[in-house]
C-alpha cells in the first residue's frame, strides 16, 4: 500500500508543477464572468504592461521601450544541452508557433475577382444607406434606419448633447456625403446634391451645436466639395457646372463666422465647446472642453483662411493649439483630455490616443503636411516621442523579438502611470497616422490588435478592457477608424492581408448592422441588438474607405496630385497654394514657445508619401509574422 501512496503523491506533485508552469506562461484557465468573456490569469501580460516591478529599467529617450524584468531568448538551435550547461530556455512565443501556416493560407492572397466583388459590395452598402436617407429623412440631419424616419435635433431636451452636439437642422448627412459621391464616380448625383445644399441649407438656425462636430462634418465637407468642384486638374472628371458661383465656399464662410464666438471671452484662447448658430455662446455654457475638440480645428479653419485671404480663422485655431501645447506637463510632455478654458487647469488628467485626444495629434501632422509650417511638425514630433516614452507598452519591435505586442495605454499626464486598463475604438485611427509619419512597422502591430478584437465580436466595442479581455462599453456606432487605418496600411504595403480585413468588416456590417432602411448602430456587440441611428460618418467615412480599399483604379490613386483626408474623411489636395498666405506670421514666437519643442534641432522632412516604403527584407508573406498574429489572437480571447 505504501508504494501506491508514493505513486499517487508523485502524480499529484507533477500535476501541481505543470499547473503552476501553465499559469506562469499566461495560459491559465479561463474564468467566465457574465457574457462569456474569458478572464485569463495572465501574470506575464500584466507584468509587461504595467512594468512596475522592482529593478525595471528606467525610461529612456527612445520612442519604443524595452521590456524590463523579463528576458526571453530564442530557443537554441540544438536539441540537447552540453554537459554542465543549463538546458536551452523555451521561447515564450514558441507557445504560439503551431499551425502558423493557417494564417498564410487565409490571408496570403486575394483574387482580383474577389476584389471586384468587394468593391461592388461597398458601393451597394453606401447607396443603400444614402438612397434611403434621401427617400425617408432628407432634409433632416440623419436617418433612423429601423423606423425609416428622419432625425433632427432633440428640441424637447436641450441637454441631450449626444444628439444636439451633432445635429443642427442643416441636412447633415447630405452635406457630409458630398465628396463620397465623387469617390464612387457619380458626378450626376454629386451635382444634384450640391444644388440641393445651395438651395435648401441655411445656418441661420436656433441650434446649439458642438464647434468640433460642426467644423469637421459640415465646414470640412463644404470646403472639400468646393475645392473639387473648382479644381482645374479635374481628378474626378469635369464635375463643375456653369452656374456655380462659389456658393459652397460662401456657406462655409458663413458657418465659420457663426462658430467664431466660441473663441471670444476665454482667458486662455481655448474655445468654448458649443455655440448657438444664431445667438453665439449660450449663457449656461460650461467652461470645460476636451483637447481634441479645442485643438482639431486648424485644418478646416486654415484652408478657409487661405481660400478667402482672411487670417482670422487660422489665427484663432492656431492660438488654441498653442495654448493647449503650452499647458502640457513639464515632466512627461503629455497633455490631459479635459481642460478649463478660463483657468487653464487640467480637469481630466488622462492622456491617451482615443476619445478626447485623438484628432489633436492627427491635426498636428496633417496641418504640417498641408501648410508646411515647421511649428506644427515640431509639435507633432515632440508629442509622438512623449507618446512612445510614456504610453507604449510591449516589445521594442513589432515583427521581431519576445514579449507582448505594442499597445498604447491610458496614463496620467504628469506621472506616466497607467490610469486604467481599457482602450477605446477611436484609438484605432492611430495606425493610419503612424503610416503618414512613416512608422509603418509599429502601425502593423497596433492595427492587428484592433482587428483581432473585431474578429472576436464582429465589431469594435466602444471600450475594450485588455486586462479582462472584455468590452467595458458595448456599443458600436459604425465608426470608421479601423477601416481608415486598414486602407492606409494597404496603400503603404499592398499586402493582401488588409483586403481580407476589409472583407471581414464589410461582411460583418452586412450581417450585423443592416436593417430595413440602412445600417444601424450596434447597441451591444455581443448580442448584436441595435439602436435606431445611422450617423453621418458611416456614409462619409466608413463606406468611402471600404470602397477605396478595393478600388485600385480610383482617380485618387491615379492622379498626379496628392491628397489627404481630414479627420472626417473629407478629401483635400496637397497644393502649393495652401502653403502660401497673404499675411505675416500669426505668431512671431515672442514667447519662445518652440525653443524647447524641436527635437534635436531636426529639420522636417520633405513632404513625400510613405506608401510602398516597406523595406524589401520586411515584405513577409504577411505584414505581421504568423507567430505574432496568433499571439495577438490569444491575447484578445480568440482561442
Amino acid at each position: 500500500m505504501q508504494w501506491r501512496s508514493i505513486v499517487v503523491g508523485l502524480v499529484v506533485l507533477r500535476l501541481s508543477v505543470s499547473w503552476v508552469l501553465w499559469l506562469a506562461f499566461g495560459l491559465g484557465p479561463n474564468v467566465i464572468w457574465g457574457f462569456n468573456f474569458p478572464l485569463s490569469f495572465n501574470l506575464h501580460k500584466l507584468d509587461l504592461l504595467f512594468r512596475e516591478e522592482k529593478g525595471a529599467e528606467p525610461r529612456g529617450n527612445a520612442w519604443s521601450q524595452r521590456i524590463p524584468g523579463h528576458r526571453y531568448e530564442e530557443a537554441a538551435a540544438t536539441t540537447c544541452a552540453k554537459v554542465g550547461q543549463e538546458p536551452p530556455q523555451r521561447s515564450y512565443l514558441s507557445l504560439f508557433d503551431r499551425n502558423r501556416d493557417e494564417y498564410v493560407r487565409r490571408y496570403g492572397s486575394f483574387p482580383d475577382t474577389l476584389k471586384a466583388k468587394m468593391k461592388d459590395m461597398a458601393k451597394d452598402m453606401f447607396y443603400f444607406g444614402y438612397e434611403n436617407y434621401m427617400k425617408y429623412a432628407f432634409p433632416e440631419d440623419e436617418l433612423n434606419p429601423i423606423d425609416c424616419e428622419g432625425r433632427g435635433p432633440d428640441v424637447l431636451n436641450p441637454s441631450n448633447i449626444n444628439i444636439n452636439d451633432v445635429l443642427g437642422n442643416y441636412s447633415l448627412t447630405l452635406i457630409d456625403t458630398l465628396d463620397t459621391l465623387l469617390v464612387l464616380g457619380n458626378v450626376t448625383e454629386f451635382q444634384r446634391a450640391v444644388k440641393l445644399v445651395i438651395d435648401t441649407v441655411s445656418f441661420d438656425k436656433d441650434s446649439t451645436v458642438q464647434v468640433f462636430e460642426a467644423n469637421i462634418r459640415i465646414l470640412g465637407s463644404l470646403i472639400s466639395a468646393h475645392i473639387l468642384l473648382t479644381d482645374p486638374k479635374h481628378p474626378f472628371g469635369d464635375v463643375g457646372f456653369k452656374d456655380y458661383d462659389n456658393e459652397l465656399l460662401h456657406l462655409a464662410h458663413d458657418l465659420a463666422v457663426r462658430l467664431l464666438p466660441a473663441f471670444e471671452n476665454t482667458s486662455t484662447g481655448i474655445p468654448y465647446p458649443r455655440v448657438n448658430l444664431k445667438t453665439g455662446v449660450p449663457q449656461d455654457s460650461v467652461n470645460e472642453t476636451c483637447t481634441a475638440g479645442a485643438g482639431s480645428l486648424l485644418v478646416e479653419f486654415g484652408i478657409l483662411s487661405r481660400l478667402i485671404g482672411d487670417s482670422t480663422f487660422e489665427w484663432v485655431a492656431r492660438r488654441a493649439v498653442r495654448a493647449l501645447w503650452n499647458l502640457r506637463s513639464n515632466e512627461t510632455g503629455l497633455l490631459g483630455n479635459v481642460i478649463n478654458i478660463q483657468t487653464g487647469q487640467w480637469v481630466g488628467k488622462q492622456s491617451g490616443l482615443g476619445a478626447g485626444m485623438d484628432s489633436f495629434y492627427e491635426y498636428l501632422l496633417k496641418s504640417y503636411i498641408l501648410f508646411g509650417e515647421n511649428e506644427d511638425y515640431c509639435m507633432f514630433q515632440t508629442a509622438y516621442e512623449s507618446i512612445q516614452n510614456h504610453m507604449r507598452r510591449g516589445r521594442e519591435s513589432c515583427n521581431e523579438g519576445e514579449g507582448d505586442p505594442p499597445l498604447y495605454v491610458n496614463v496620467n499626464m504628469f506621472s506616466g502611470e497607467i490610469m486604467n486598463t481599457w482602450i477605446d475604438s477611436l484609438q484605432a485611427f492611430f495606425p493610419g497616422l503612424q503610416v503618414l509619419n512613416g512608422d509603418v512597422d509599429d502601425a502593423i502591430c497596433l492595427h492587428a490588435f484592433y482587428y483581432a478584437i473585431w474578429k472576436r465580436f464582429g465589431a469594435l466595442p466602444e471600450r475594450y478592457n485588455w486586462q479582462l479581455q472584455a468590452p467595458d462599453v458595448l456599443f458600436y456606432p459604425l465608426r470608421p477608424e479601423l477601416v481608415e487605418s486598414t486602407y492606409l496600411l494597404y496603400q503603404a504595403t499592398k499586402n493582401p492581408f488588409y483586403l481580407h480585413v476589409g472583407m471581414d468588416i464589410l461582411q460583418s456590417l452586412e450581417t450585423n448592422a443592416k436593417v430595413r432602411c440602412g445600417y444601424a448602430t450596434l447597441h451591444h456587440v455581443v448580442d448584436k441588438s441595435k439602436e435606431d441611428r445611422m450617423e453621418s460618418f458611416f456614409l462619409s467615412e466608413t463606406c468611402k474607405y471600404l470602397y477605396l480599399l478595393f478600388d485600385e483604379d480610383n482617380p485618387l490613386h491615379k492622379s498626379d496630385n496628392k491628397y489627404i483626408f481630414t479627420t472626417e474623411g473629407h478629401i483635400v489636395p496637397i497644393e502649393k497654394r495652401f502653403r502660401e498666405k497673404q499675411w505675416d506670421d500669426l505668431f512671431p514666437c515672442e514667447e519662445g514657445a518652440l525653443a524647447e519643442t524641436e527635437p534635436n534641432n531636426q529639420q522636417p522632412p520633405s513632404n513625400i508619401s510613405h506608401c510602398n516604403r516597406i523595406p524589401e527584407e520586411q515584405r513577409y508573406a504577411l505584414p505581421l509574422k504568423s507567430v505574432y498574429m496568433r499571439q495577438i489572437d490569444h491575447m484578445v480571447g480568440l482561442f
